[in-house]
């Protein structure tokens, strides 16, 4: 049997300015329409852990030339948390995955696949998840790491929604784990003042409080080298000369990715309120990527967003990469703040260049 409105949209846009109509988008004209929709999958529970330790921006002005004010004015950030010396990525995801699982009222016996976004990995192998699957005590759940970057949680989330609606899988457990100041090369005040560390964790399942009515994710992989880690692959293995070269550390181009993230984290929100019968106006919450405080504010200029619709979480945290959506989320829901029936975007870039966008809706 065929449906005119399937489960799962995995929307993919042409490469002009309007996206590409999706299946039973004419059931979607109006807001009231979205009442009807069966959603690909909802968010359960969410949680996140921050480390207590502050890397300040007076901390910097001791080893490098900047100054708080340059800092705030270009980023927003003030400071960035630090994990302990003593921990690594997999111990944030722990914590986070410990947070959310309490969250959504369900015990660990019952997730069945752990998926864990991250570019700094405990090591290369084996991943990352199947550490944080040990130390959950979750012995035979599948577990799997996916490298994305920024936009790593919502590949992580695209991905549970499809493993959900396949009907292979019922609770997924999405983190976002970035241990980023442990690639930060001290010396590069343009990149090194953006970063920090953290987790963020959702369970994904049927039915939840937080129903994902949108996915879409995207790539571009000529600028594979605006934001990178260069050495320590097959390209560049680990030798004396990739120490002595710093080529283990985060580099970007600073200007290039100002101009990118805008542009397409601008065009992906508007593709997703299109596609499904809305505008921008019907929009909340926008919890972008915390990249940057400019970038965000551009990116809610161009959609004509009030400020108070904007999420921006990055003062004292830093770009914790696949981790800042679930942690800006979580901290928005903490506080009360998300109210039945609000939609919600997020949306992610970063390196790759990789982008993801979805639509969340909180039920009533």
């Amino acid at each position: 049997m065929t449906s005119t409105n399937p489960v799962l949209i995995i929307l993919r846009p042409n490469r002009g300015d309007s996206p590409r109509e999706p299946p039973g988008a004419s059931l979607l004209t109006h807001p009231d329409a979205l009442s009807a929709r069966r959603p690909l999958c909802s968010i359960r529970g969410m949680g996140r852990h921050l480390p207590e330790r502050q890397l300040t921006n007076a901390d910097l002005e001791k080893i490098m030339d900047t100054s708080d004010e340059w800092i705030v004015q270009r980023t927003g950030i003030r400071s960035r948390r630090v994990l302990p010396d003593d921990w690594i990525t997999s111990d944030l995801a722990v914590a986070s995955a410990e947070a959310a699982l309490q969250d959504a009222a369900i015990d660990r016996s019952e997730i069945d696949l752990l998926i864990v976004a991250t570019v700094t990995p405990d090591h290369l192998c084996p991943s990352t998840a199947c550490v944080v699957q040990r130390k959950l005590g979750m012995a035979g759940v599948p577990a799997l790491d996916i490298s994305v970057a920024c936009s790593g949680f919502g590949y992580a989330l695209s991905l549970a929604a499809g493993m959900i609606a396949s009907g292979l899988h019922r609770n997924v457990l999405v983190i976002g784990a970035e241990a980023m100041t442990r690639f930060m090369n001290y010396e590069d005040r343009t990149s090194s003042i953006l970063f920090g560390d953290g987790a963020g964790a959702v369970v994904v399942s049927p039915e939840g409080r937080f129903d994902v009515l949108y996915t879409d994710n995207g790539a571009d992989g000529a600028l594979a080298e605006m934001i990178e880690i260069p050495g320590g692959g097959a390209r560049e293995p680990a030798s004396d000369k990739t120490l002595a070269d710093r080529r283990h550390f985060v580099t970007l181009r600073g200007r290039e990715v100002f101009k990118t993230a805008v542009r397409q984290m601008s065009l992906s929100t508007r593709q997703a309120v299109e596609a499904l019968g809305l505008t921008t106006d019907d929009i909340d919450w926008l919890i972008p990527h915390q990249a940057n405080a400019r970038i965000i504010e551009a990116v809610g200029e161009n959609l004509g967003l009030p400020s108070e619709k904007v999420v921006i979480d990055i003062g004292d945290k830093g770009n914790t990469t696949a981790a800042s959506i679930p942690i800006a989320m979580t901290g928005v829901y903490e506080a009360g703040g998300f109210l039945p029936g609000q939609i919600i975007v997020l949306v992610g870039f970063g390196a790759g260049a990789a982008w993801s966008c979805q639509v969340v809706r909180v039920r009533g």
